[in-house]
Protein backbone atom coordinates (compact mmCIF):
# COMPACT_ATOMS: atom_id res chain seq x y z
CA UNK A 1 0.00 0.00 0.00
CA UNK A 2 1.18 3.53 -0.83
CA UNK A 3 1.24 6.62 1.45
CA UNK A 4 -1.63 8.25 -0.25
CA UNK A 5 -3.85 5.42 -0.07
CA UNK A 6 -2.67 3.92 3.15
CA UNK A 7 -3.32 7.93 4.10
CA UNK A 8 -6.76 7.82 2.38
CA UNK A 9 -7.81 4.61 4.81
CA UNK A 10 -6.69 5.97 7.79
CA UNK A 11 -8.52 9.27 7.19
CA UNK A 12 -11.40 7.48 6.60
CA UNK A 13 -11.15 4.85 9.36
CA UNK A 14 -12.32 5.67 13.45
CA UNK A 15 -10.14 6.90 15.89
CA UNK A 16 -11.77 4.24 17.96
CA UNK A 17 -10.35 1.42 15.37
CA UNK A 18 -7.34 2.58 16.04
CA UNK A 19 -4.67 0.24 17.73
CA UNK A 20 -3.08 3.11 19.62
CA UNK A 21 -6.22 4.39 20.98
CA UNK A 22 -7.53 1.34 22.38
CA UNK A 23 -4.30 0.95 23.76
CA UNK A 24 -4.38 4.48 25.34
CA UNK A 25 -7.85 4.46 26.46
CA UNK A 26 -7.21 1.17 28.21
CA UNK A 27 -4.16 2.58 29.72
CA UNK A 28 -6.30 5.38 31.26
CA UNK A 29 -9.28 3.41 32.39
CA UNK A 30 -6.26 1.55 34.65
CA UNK A 31 -4.85 4.70 35.70
CA UNK A 32 -8.30 6.14 36.66
CA UNK A 33 -9.15 3.12 38.36
CA UNK A 34 -5.48 2.75 40.17
CA UNK A 35 -5.89 6.84 41.50
CA UNK A 36 -9.36 6.29 42.90
CA UNK A 37 -8.47 3.43 44.62
CA UNK A 38 -4.98 4.79 45.66
CA UNK A 39 -6.39 8.58 46.32
CA UNK A 40 -8.17 6.92 49.72
CA UNK A 41 -4.60 6.07 50.69
CA UNK A 42 -3.09 9.43 50.61
CA UNK A 43 -1.11 8.22 47.57
CA UNK A 44 -0.53 8.84 44.27
CA UNK A 45 0.38 6.52 41.55
CA UNK A 46 3.71 6.71 41.50
CA UNK A 47 3.93 6.87 45.30
CA UNK A 48 2.20 3.80 45.15
CA UNK A 49 4.89 2.12 42.92
CA UNK A 50 8.43 3.10 45.06
CA UNK A 51 6.66 1.58 48.03
CA UNK A 52 5.61 -1.62 45.52
CA UNK A 53 9.49 -1.52 44.17
CA UNK A 54 10.78 -1.40 47.31
CA UNK A 55 8.79 -4.33 49.15
CA UNK A 56 10.17 -6.40 45.60
CA UNK A 57 13.62 -4.93 45.61
CA UNK A 58 14.22 -3.94 48.39
CA UNK A 59 16.96 -0.89 48.86
CA UNK A 60 16.94 1.52 45.94
CA UNK A 61 18.80 4.74 44.77
CA UNK A 62 16.46 7.80 43.25
CA UNK A 63 17.82 6.76 40.22
CA UNK A 64 16.65 3.33 40.10
CA UNK A 65 13.37 4.16 41.35
CA UNK A 66 12.97 6.84 39.18
CA UNK A 67 13.79 4.32 36.14
CA UNK A 68 11.24 1.50 37.91
CA UNK A 69 8.49 3.73 37.76
CA UNK A 70 8.92 5.95 34.78
CA UNK A 71 9.23 9.48 35.74
CA UNK A 72 12.47 12.17 36.22
CA UNK A 73 15.07 12.17 38.62
CA UNK A 74 14.02 15.44 39.40
CA UNK A 75 10.11 14.32 39.93
CA UNK A 76 11.55 11.55 42.16
CA UNK A 77 13.24 13.61 44.28
CA UNK A 78 10.22 14.99 45.05
CA UNK A 79 8.24 12.06 45.73
CA UNK A 80 10.87 10.79 48.34
CA UNK A 81 11.31 13.74 50.39
CA UNK A 82 7.42 13.88 50.25
CA UNK A 83 7.24 10.02 51.50
CA UNK A 84 10.01 10.35 53.86
CA UNK A 85 7.91 13.06 55.79
CA UNK A 86 5.10 10.87 55.57
CA UNK A 87 7.03 8.19 57.54
CA UNK A 88 6.74 5.91 54.73
CA UNK A 89 10.01 5.44 53.67
CA UNK A 90 13.44 5.92 55.05
CA UNK A 91 16.58 7.20 53.31
CA UNK A 92 20.39 6.72 54.37
CA UNK A 93 23.41 7.47 53.03
CA UNK A 94 24.89 4.69 50.64
CA UNK A 95 27.93 3.08 52.25
CA UNK A 96 29.47 2.53 48.67
CA UNK A 97 28.82 5.77 47.12
CA UNK A 98 28.62 9.12 49.72
CA UNK A 99 26.45 11.51 47.39
CA UNK A 100 23.56 8.82 46.80
CA UNK A 101 21.19 8.18 49.00
CA UNK A 102 18.95 4.74 49.44
CA UNK A 103 15.19 4.81 50.00
CA UNK A 104 13.88 2.04 52.30
CA UNK A 105 10.15 1.22 53.53
CA UNK A 106 9.39 1.96 56.94
CA UNK A 107 7.11 -0.09 59.18
CA UNK A 108 4.23 2.44 57.99
CA UNK A 109 5.27 2.66 54.27
CA UNK A 110 5.18 -1.24 54.35
CA UNK A 111 1.78 -1.43 56.51
CA UNK A 112 0.46 1.42 54.23
CA UNK A 113 1.18 -0.46 51.25
CA UNK A 114 -0.14 -3.96 52.00
CA UNK A 115 -3.77 -1.92 53.01
CA UNK A 116 -3.76 -0.15 49.52
CA UNK A 117 -2.29 -3.73 47.81
CA UNK A 118 -5.56 -5.29 48.95
CA UNK A 119 -8.06 -2.77 46.87
CA UNK A 120 -5.53 -3.10 43.83
CA UNK A 121 -5.38 -6.69 43.71
CA UNK A 122 -9.10 -6.69 43.10
CA UNK A 123 -8.71 -5.14 39.48
CA UNK A 124 -6.49 -7.35 38.76
CA UNK A 125 -8.65 -10.53 39.81
CA UNK A 126 -11.01 -9.08 37.69
CA UNK A 127 -9.32 -8.80 34.53
CA UNK A 128 -7.84 -12.29 35.12
CA UNK A 129 -10.98 -13.44 35.81
CA UNK A 130 -12.28 -11.65 32.38
CA UNK A 131 -10.74 -14.30 30.42
CA UNK A 132 -10.03 -17.73 29.69
CA UNK A 133 -6.32 -19.10 30.87
CA UNK A 134 -5.34 -18.97 27.29
CA UNK A 135 -7.37 -15.82 26.60
CA UNK A 136 -5.32 -14.29 29.40
CA UNK A 137 -1.95 -15.96 28.30
CA UNK A 138 -2.40 -14.95 24.86
CA UNK A 139 -3.32 -11.34 26.06
CA UNK A 140 -0.11 -10.35 27.75
CA UNK A 141 2.20 -12.52 25.11
CA UNK A 142 0.32 -9.52 22.34
CA UNK A 143 0.72 -6.93 24.77
CA UNK A 144 4.69 -7.88 25.46
CA UNK A 145 4.71 -7.59 21.56
CA UNK A 146 3.01 -4.20 21.05
CA UNK A 147 5.22 -2.57 24.05
CA UNK A 148 8.19 -4.09 22.61
CA UNK A 149 7.03 -2.02 18.85
CA UNK A 150 6.28 0.91 20.77
CA UNK A 151 10.01 0.90 22.84
CA UNK A 152 11.49 0.46 19.03
CA UNK A 153 9.50 3.20 17.13
CA UNK A 154 10.04 5.80 20.12
CA UNK A 155 13.94 4.98 19.83
CA UNK A 156 13.29 5.19 16.21
CA UNK A 157 11.39 8.50 16.64
CA UNK A 158 14.53 9.98 19.27
CA UNK A 159 16.68 9.54 16.18
CA UNK A 160 17.67 12.39 13.77
CA UNK A 161 16.69 11.67 10.83
CA UNK A 162 19.27 12.18 7.34
CA UNK A 163 18.06 14.62 4.55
Amino acid sequence: MNLSMEWEYMAEASVEDDLCTRIRRSEQALMAHHEAVLRTYGLTMTQYMVLLALSREGGMSGSQLARSCGVTQQSMGSVLTNMETKQLIRRQTSPVHAKVQIATLTDQGRALLDRAYQEVIILERALTDAFTPSEHAALCALLERATTVLIQQTRHATVPRRT
